[in-house]
């Protein structure tokens, strides 16, 4: 149990505080006041207060933080403006986070999931340059009896250069590719001699394993890889190509992310797939034990996912905030105070069932329920 917890715990406490720092790095540059920077919610288990009156701390429940804001009423950034201008004399008021001007507040919510993904960002850039990247071609060396890959056409010693418009540069690509695409039909295209063809491949859904052992629905096409002329290409980066190919690796996880989401919406994904804080806490265990370098790839992934989800449209979250200061840019105002409260209640409930559903999911895949 330990060898999962202590993983999870680290890998929480280091995106959440990138998250939130991105938050108070933005509120301090223009000049508001935080009163709370906290990893967790709940009770304080210890604390310091820095000589601008910030209270670090780390509390009890390991799944979130805030950063509160002077003049806030709650962690959420929920403040009543009418209040605040009676209540705060002129110099108190340039502290308040509601009173600064629009770009300055789109900045400061914005910079969590920016923190977010530079901190995938930097990474992939540090793993590209010190350990390095693999470019293995991705060769077929055999195409399953009856299996999608040979009813699509393809054909053993076919070298793979694109899945689904993706440039397949590695042969460790060919999987991920496969299983986040979210298409019926699967786009191949490969060379073959000195020809290069497109083929469609239909792949079938079926019940197995991933690399950590994990019952998943597996996309399957029927096609076993080997290493091109037997020739292992790992070759670490300069800055340029580095930051680069991370660049390339955090759009195309986000882009991908979001398709898969937008598809599981739309019933054509797997929802099985979406799993809460036991199954991240679960893999995190199951990755450590591969090393350091493993996890803190990992750490990027769940790095990035941390920056869309804040990311999206719903009230208590970043994409929230940000939904109302579109609105208040359109209307020359911001939404009355009963306009937000109504919207908090409705993304209050979004995240508690999306919570519950998740943790069902979670206990699902422990076994608890069939």
């Amino acid at each position: 149990m330990l060898s999962y917890i202590i993983p999870f715990i680290f890998l929480i406490l280091v995106v959440v505080f990138i998250h939130e720092y991105g938050h108070y790095y933005f509120a301090k540059k223009y000049g508001v006041g935080v009163t709370d920077f906290s990893i967790g919610f709940g009770q304080e288990i210890f604390g310091w207060n820095d000589k601008s009156g910030t209270r670090w701390k780390i509390c009890w429940i390991p799944l979130g933080g805030y950063v509160k804001f002077y003049g806030d009423r709650n962690v959420f950034s929920q403040a009543d403006q009418e209040k605040i201008i009676k209540k705060y004399n002129e110099e108190d008021r340039k502290k308040l986070f509601v009173l600064k001007p629009l770009y300055q507040r789109v900045l400061i919510v914005f910079g969590g999931p920016l923190a977010n993904f530079l901190l995938a960002l930097v990474i992939f850039f540090s793993i590209y340059t010190f350990v390095g990247k693999d470019f293995t071609p991705a060769v077929i060396n055999e195409v399953q009896k009856d299996s999608p890959a040979m009813v699509s056409g393809l054909k053993q010693n076919d070298i793979i250069l694109e899945i689904d418009g993706n440039k397949v540069k590695s042969i460790l690509e060919v999987s991920k590719y496969i299983m986040m695409s979210t298409d019926e039909i699967i786009d191949f295209k490969v060379k073959r001699s000195y020809n290069e063809l497109l083929l469609k491949v239909k792949p079938k859904i079926v019940l197995g394993e991933d690399n950590l052992g994990n019952k998943v629905n597996k996309r399957i096409v029927g096609i076993k890889l080997g290493i091109y002329n037997n020739e292992v290409n790992h070759i670490k980066l300069g800055p340029a190509q580095s930051i680069y190919y991370a660049a390339h690796e955090v759009y195309y996880v986000s882009i991908s992310s979001l398709k898969y989401i937008g598809a599981m919406i739309f019933g054509k994904a797997d929802t099985s797939q979406l799993g809460g804080p036991i199954r991240i806490a679960k893999i995190s265990g199951q990755v450590a034990e591969f090393g350091a370098l493993a996890f803190i790839s990992m750490m990027a992934y769940i790095s990035i996912s941390l920056g869309l989800v804040n990311l999206f449209p719903i009230p208590m979250l970043d994409g929230g905030h940000l939904m109302f200061y579109a609105f208040e840019k359109v209307l020359g105002r911001p939404l009355s105070q009963k306009t937000q409260e109504g919207f908090f209640r409705i993304g209050l409930f979004l995240l508690i069932s999306l919570m519950f559903f998740t943790t069902f999911n979670d206990l699902k895949d422990l076994g608890l329920f069939k």
